[in-house]
């Protein structure tokens, strides 16, 4: 991903430069590389969501949308949806501030984008001097002779977006693809253009009803990835286009667009792409909690993982193999074996039915599992007793076949029971960076790997959820907006 930022003072009062870029279609007036240019289906040039439709000078055509415009913190975002460059993922910001020595304007533009391999130099020259540079001093000469502003449409702060909303509480046939307005951040928020979405079990307990974190018609989904289009007053640890992820509450997630909190929003590292980063965020964060956290893994420990092929499954038989653990797995086919296999999983057991808990002693000897992460919930009950080891600990973490009436007696093992939730561990900002932090480097480290290997549209939500429940994916799934 190519970042490229230019900056400027302009001779000019802030109001007078604002009039003008905040007009979407202003830029064939003053800019020296903008040739005709117009606004599609004769929307005003200031409406959020409006594609303005241009050639520049050297022939090439291009499509933007205006994703963001904020007269409060003057500031504008936008992004190519089509053009002859061959530029991908292009969202760029532009931002003014009042210079305090004399009545003059800091202008601040930047964007993110992709090109193909090689040609980066090329591009970076090109937008930074090119389409910057040259803007900075067209834009002078324009006012220097005078030139006028467009008229001016309020409540410019409104944007549109796209959602997957569950209408009701049900199975996947409730989900429905709608537009949706998204607000201006406010004081600690930012809005977030997004480039992919994590599908985690979690949606499927919100989409039924049984985790009631929402009341429908309403947006699920609780991980993402994507770019700062503006962030509200307050927020100093981001800025417009960084590239970040999240993977908090309350749910949402499955959206073009979205405001939320920033203390629950990472930035992300370079080594890490959008999609990696949408797979990898909740699943990554909660492999590392529960390793290092609830149950501090030892070397030398029988570790039982359900659902070992699943998307929090390979991240925990990766890094407990890493920590020196014995892994034993429940899987639902042999492929999926075979993926365990090779992500540290030592001794994958195969079973649709529920029943491990002889093949778990057989692999220890008789003893029985030092921990077991089980994410299966109420049918692996008392085969998860059966297989655990006296002192053991028993992690319950998630309930995929249904929610536990009551838990069986562990006194019979002396063991410990642990409920947790990735969300209590990851609310306060420090401890959030912190594991977000050693998720980013065990990636790097290639202690732990993503592969994404289930990649649906945003639209197609209602399918992913029905592929989740039916065991047909392995590893991790990610919508695309």
């Amino acid at each position: 991903m190519i970042r490229v930022t230019r900056s400027a003072v302009i001779d000019a009062p802030i109001d007078r430069v604002w009039e003008l870029l905040r007009d979407f279609n202003s830029h064939s007036a003053w800019h020296p590389a903008v040739g005709e240019s117009r606004i599609e289906n004769g929307e005003p040039a200031d409406q959020v969501g409006c594609v303005r439709n241009f050639f520049l000078k050297d022939g090439n055509h291009i499509r933007e949308q205006l994703l963001a415009l904020s007269d409060r913190d003057h500031l504008s975002t936008y992004c190519i949806l089509d053009a002859t460059l061959p530029m991908k993922h292009y969202v760029a910001t532009v931002q003014l501030k009042h210079v305090t020595d004399g009545d003059r304007t800091f202008w601040h533009w930047q964007s993110t984008f992709e090109v193909p391999r090689g040609r980066e130099q090329e591009f970076q020259e090109l937008v930074g001097k090119g389409v910057y540079e040259g803007g900075f001093e067209g834009l002078r000469a324009f006012l220097r002779r005078g030139g006028a502003a467009s008229p001016r449409v309020p409540n410019a702060d409104a944007a549109q977006g796209q959602a997957v909303v569950a209408t009701a509480f049900g199975g996947p046939e409730v989900l429905r693809f709608e537009s949706l307005p998204v607000k201006a951040p406010g004081p600690g928020e930012v809005r977030i253009r997004q480039t992919a979405v994590g599908v985690n079990y979690i949606d499927v307990y919100v989409r039924k009803g049984l985790y009631r974190m929402i009341e429908p018609p309403a947006a699920i989904g609780m991980e993402a990835a994507g770019t700062v289009f503006d962030v509200g007053p307050g927020v100093a640890h981001l800025l417009p286009g960084d590239r970040v992820a999240y993977a908090c509450p309350p749910p949402g997630a499955y959206v073009t667009l979205r405001t939320l909190a920033a203390d629950q929003v990472v930035p992300l590292p370079d080594h890490v792409s959008d999609e990696v980063a949408a797979a990898l965020m909740l699943k990554g964060m909660t492999a590392e909690y529960l390793l290092h956290r609830t149950h501090r893994l030892q070397p030398g420990h029988s570790v039982l993982v359900h659902a070992a092929a699943g998307g929090v499954g390979l991240l925990l038989c990766q890094w407990a193999k890493a920590l020196g653990a014995k892994v034993i797995g429940t899987v639902s086919s042999e492929d999926k074996a075979r993926v365990a296999r090779a992500n540290g999983c030592d001794f994958p057991i195969v079973t649709g039915n529920y029943r491990f808990a002889a093949d778990v002693k057989n692999l220890t000897s008789g003893r029985g599992a030092d921990v077991i992460y089980d994410g299966l919930g109420r049918e692996a009950a008392n085969q998860n007793l059966d297989a655990l080891a006296f002192t053991g600990h028993w992690v319950s973490y998630g309930q995929a076949s249904g929610a536990h009436d009551a838990f069986p007696d562990l006194s019979s093992k002396s063991g410990t029971l642990s409920r947790p939730v990735l969300f209590h561990y990851t609310a306060e900002r420090a401890r959030l960076n912190e594991i977000a932090g050693n998720v980013f480097k065990a990636l790097k480290e290639k202690i732990i790997q993503v592969t994404v290997l289930h990649r649906y549209p945003l639209a197609a939500a209602a399918e992913a959820h029905r592929d989740l429940e039916a065991r047909r994916t392995t590893g991790s799934i990610v919508l695309l907006p």
